[in-house]
């Protein structure tokens, strides 16, 4: 019978160890999110280094700068990149580049390209391969592909009579999903 007893003593035990763990356990809640979202087709412009041209600082990103260093119609030009042309009464001085453009959720085959001055330049003249910029969005062409740079030149043709001093010009580029 001792065997009994303490078998039932044992089982007691047990029973009054496991009451304080029914006897704390925690109140709980539970909730549901539902989420939403819609998905937008987008294209992203860079501009990238071309092998032969100047080494743009921002290259990768879309808002790149392109420094030409010291130009003259006469001296030598010391930036790597940088091709001089002589005209009668001026001079062009010129640097390939890559724009670009990438796509997500798209159907888009190709894009439209553009570009312009932000502010104009009554002294000199600026190009994009042949098209001359004014601050009116330009045409560069109408089909261009995704997904990796295609290569452009830019001018800048400085009349002889020009004075001397520093250039700087924002040149605003815009693709667009055809």
């Amino acid at each position: 019978m001792t065997t009994k007893y303490l078998l039932r003593a044992a089982i007691v035990g047990v029973a009054m160890l496991t009451l304080p763990t029914f006897a704390a356990a925690q109140d709980t809640s539970t909730g549901t999110l539902t989420v939403t979202a819609t998905v937008e087709s987008s294209i992203g412009l860079t501009f990238e280094n071309d092998a032969a041209g100047v080494s743009m600082s921002g290259a990768g990103t879309n808002a790149a700068t392109m420094a030409l260093g010291t130009i003259s119609a006469y001296n030598t030009i010391a930036t790597p990149g940088v091709t001089r042309t002589l005209g009668g009464s001026s001079f062009t001085v010129s640097s390939p580049f890559g724009v670009k453009v990438v796509k997500a959720n798209s159907a888009s085959a190709n894009y439209t390209l553009s570009a312009a001055l932000a502010s104009a330049d009554s002294t000199n003249t600026w190009k994009i391969n042949a098209t001359a910029l004014t601050t009116t969005n330009q045409s560069l062409g109408s089909s261009y592909s995704y997904g990796s740079a295609v290569a452009h030149t830019m001018s800048l043709t400085v009349p002889f009579t020009a004075s001397t001093g520093a250039i700087s010009k924002v040149l605003n580029f815009t693709a667009i999903a055809n």
